[in-house]
C-alpha cells in the first residue's frame, strides 16, 4: 500500500493551506468508513475497487480523485493538470489498465461541441462564414439540420481525421487526450453511502477543514448507517434520478410511471416518494389536468395532498364527494395547516349543498397599527422602515423574523437536537438529524427534552442557552440562526421574554417542526424597564396576512402574548 506523505515531513500547513492530497485523504477516509460499515452492502466490483484502489501509485490515486471530485465523466487531458500528480498521462496508464478510466472513448457530437474549442471544431466540420464565428449552440443546430451526426460516435481521433486538414497528419491528435471516467455511478454511490444523500459532496471535507463550515460532534458507532439494505440505497438512487428528470423538465406522465406505486417499508425513502408524488400532480394541476392529479393525491401520503384532492373536487363540481373527503378530514386533521384551510373550505360546501351552516367562529382579536410613511426608494424595504420609525433608545427594536424564537429553541435544546439517537447521525458532516421532520422527532428523544424544558422550571435555561451560544458558536445547526444573533440581543431577549412564552413557543415548535419554524412576526420590540416585548408584523400597502402567520396569530391571541400587525400606508405626494 502507498501510504500518503507523512505530514510530519516538512513544515505543517496552516488551515488555510491543506496539503497537496488533502482531496485523497479525504476521498480514503469515506472508503474506509464505507469497508467498516457497508461491507455487507457491496458487490463484487465495488469490493474489488475500495481493495485496490489503496495499494496504486500516488499520482494515479490523485488522479482519479481529481477526477471524481469534477463535474461531469469526459475530461480533456490539457484540464487535468495538476502541480502534485505531474505528468497527467503517465499517471493515467494504471487506471487505464484497471478500467477505471477510457483514453480513447466514442463520443457523439454532443458530447464534442461540450470539449472542444471552436477553433478545433471548425477544422472538423469545415465550418465557412459566417457559421465559423457563430456561437457553438448555433452551429450545433446547423450540423444537425445537414448531417445525420447526431447517433454517431466515434473517438477524438476519428472525428479529427474526418477533416482534409488533418487527414495527412497522423500526428494531429499527439498529446490530445479525452479521458472518460467510467466509475463516476460506482463514486456516486459511495458517495451516497456515506453522506446519506446526494446534495452533499466530496467539498464538505474541504470547507470543514477551513473552518468555513463548523459540524457539531456526535458519538457515532459502527452501527450509524444511512441504509440498512443495498435495496435502500438502489431505491434512493433510482428515486434521484426521477426527481432529477422532472426538475429538467421531462414529461411528468413519463416519469411517472418509473415511480414505484407502493409504498416503501422504509419511512425515510417513502417520504422521498411522497414528496416526488406531490410534486407531479402539483405539475398536472398546472397543465390541467386535473383527473390525474386527483388520481395522485388520492394515494399520497404528502402533507397537503388530501386538501388538494378536495379542491379538485370542487373545482371539478364534484361537491359530495368534496363535502365527504372534507368531513373526514375535519375529524382527523394532519396538521393545523389542514384545519385551517377546511375551516374556509366546508362552509363553502355546505351552502352550496343546501345544508345548514355551522356557527362561525369567533374573530381573532387583532392589535392594530396603521402608519402613514412616505414612500423609501427600492432599496429600502417597508420592515427597515417600520424598524427605524418605532425603535428608541429606550425600546430598541429587532428584525428577527423566524429568527430569534428559532434560536432560542435550538440553543436550550441543543443536546436534545443533537442527541445520538439511532439512524439520525452517520456521518460527520450533518448539520442536523436525519429524522428531523419525521412525526417521531420529539418522541425518540423524549427524555432529551424533558430535561431541557425541566430547565424553564428555574433560571437554569438562561445559563444554558448563554453557555450554549458561547460554546457552540458557528456550529450548524436546523434552528440557530448565528448571523442574526447578538450578545446584546440575546441578552435582551433574556430579560423580556417571560419563561411562559418561551415554553409556548418551544411547545408549538415540537408539534410539527416543518410548518411551525416559520411565520413569525417581522420584528420584536423590547420594553427592558418594564420587562416586556411585543412582536410586529410588517404589512405593506396591498400585503395580507398569509396562512401561517394567521396560525402564529392565533396562538399567540389564545396564549396572550403581545402581537400587533403594522399595516403601512404610504402618504401622497404633494407633487
Amino acid at each position: 500500500m502507498n501510504p500518503l506523505p507523512d505530514e510530519s515531513q516538512g513544515q505543517a500547513q496552516t488551515r488555510a493551506q491543506p496539503q497537496p492530497f488533502y482531496y485523497l485523504a479525504n476521498f480514503q477516509t469515506v472508503l474506509e468508513w464505507i469497508t467498516q460499515r457497508y461491507s455487507d452492502l457491496l458487490i463484487d466490483e465495488e469490493r474489488a475497487f475500495l481493495a485496490r484502489f489503496p495499494d496504486l501509485p500516488l499520482a494515479s490515486r490523485a488522479l482519479l480523485v481529481r477526477m471524481v471530485m469534477r463535474k461531469g465523466e469526459y475530461f480533456r487531458g490539457e484540464k487535468l493538470r495538476y502541480d502534485e500528480i505531474g505528468c497527467t498521462h503517465a499517471a493515467a496508464q494504471i487506471l487505464i489498465a484497471a478500467g477505471w478510466i477510457d483514453d480513447r472513448p466514442l463520443l457523439n457530437i454532443a458530447q464534442l461541441f461540450s470539449l472542444l474549442r471552436k477553433n478545433e471544431l471548425a477544422v472538423i466540420f469545415n465550418f465557412a462564414p459566417p457559421l465559423k464565428s457563430a456561437r457553438k449552440a448555433d452551429q450545433l443546430d446547423a450540423l444537425r439540420a445537414q448531417y445525420q451526426l447526431f447517433d454517431t460516435v466515434r473517438s477524438l481521433a476519428q472525428w479529427r481525421r474526418q477533416s482534409k486538414e488533418n487527414e495527412d497528419n497522423a500526428d494531429a491528435d499527439a498529446g490530445q487526450y479525452i479521458y472518460h471516467l467510467r466509475i463516476g455511478a460506482l463514486c456516486d454511490r459511495l458517495r451516497l453511502m456515506f453522506f446519506g444523500n446526494l446534495h452533499q459532496d466530496w467539498s464538505e471535507f474541504v470547507l470543514s477543514e477551513l473552518g468555513i463550515f463548523k459540524y457539531e460532534k456526535v458519538a457515532l458507532s459502527t452501527a450509524s448507517q444511512a441504509f440498512r439494505t443495498r435495496s435502500d440505497v438502489d431505491d434512493y438512487l433510482h428515486l434521484h434520478q426521477c426527481r432529477e428528470r422532472f426538475y429538467r423538465g421531462e414529461p411528468v406522465q413519463e416519469i411517472l410511471p418509473a415511480i414505484p406505486a407502493i409504498a416503501y417499508r422504509n419511512d425515510w425513502l417513502e417520504n422521498r416518494r411522497a414528496k416526488l408524488l406531490f410534486l407531479i400532480g402539483q405539475e398536472h394541476e398546472r397543465n390541467g389536468a386535473l383527473s390525474e392529479a386527483l388520481r395522485i393525491y388520492a394515494d399520497c401520503p404528502w402533507p397537503g395532498a388530501r386538501i388538494r384532492a378536495i379542491r379538485i373536487l370542487e373545482r371539478c363540481g364534484q361537491s359530495h364527494a368534496a363535502f365527504t373527503l372534507a368531513e373526514g378530514a375535519a375529524n382527523a386533521p394532519e396538521s393545523e395547516a389542514e384545519r385551517q384551510q377546511l375551516a374556509r373550505i366546508l362552509p363553502r360546501l355546505r351552502r352550496r349543498l343546501g345544508q345548514s351552516t355551522l356557527p362561525a367562529s369567533a374573530a381573532i382579536p387583532e392589535t392594530r397599527h396603521d402608519l402613514i410613511l412616505n414612500q423609501p426608494d427600492n432599496t429600502i424595504s417597508v420592515e427597515a422602515l417600520v424598524l427605524d420609525h418605532l425603535s428608541q433608545t429606550h425600546a430598541p427594536a429587532h428584525y428577527v423574523e423566524n429568527s430569534l424564537i428559532n434560536s432560542l429553541f435550538g440553543l436550550l435544546c441543543w443536546d436534545a437536537v443533537f442527541a445520538p439517537v439511532p439512524g439520525a447521525f452517520f456521518h460527520p458532516f450533518q448539520s442536523a438529524p436525519a429524522d428531523l421532520l419525521s412525526p417521531d422527532f420529539q418522541r425518540r428523544r423524549e427524555r432529551e427534552f424533558l430535561h431541557c424544558f425541566k430547565q424553564l422550571d428555574s433560571d437554569a435555561y438562561r445559563q444554558t442557552i448563554l453557555r450554549n451560544f458561547r460554546d457552540k458558536a458557528g456550529t450548524l445547526s436546523p434552528f440557530v440562526f448565528w448571523n442574526c444573533l447578538t450578545e446584546e440581543l440575546l441578552a435582551m431577549a433574556l430579560h423580556c421574554l417571560p419563561v411562559a412564552h418561551l415554553r409556548k413557543w418551544f411547545e408549538r415548535m415540537l408539534v410539527d417542526i416543518r410548518a411551525n419554524r416559520s411565520g413569525y412576526p417581522d420584528l420584536i420590540q423590547f420594553f427592558p424597564e418594564e420587562k416586556r416585548y411585543r412582536m410586529i408584523e410588517v404589512k405593506g400597502p396591498g400585503d395580507r396576512l398569509q396562512d401561517n402567520q394567521i396560525r402564529w396569530l392565533e396562538y399567540c391571541a389564545a396564549h396572550e402574548m403581545p402581537l400587533t400587525i403594522c399595516y403601512v400606508q404610504w402618504a401622497e405626494n404633494p407633487n
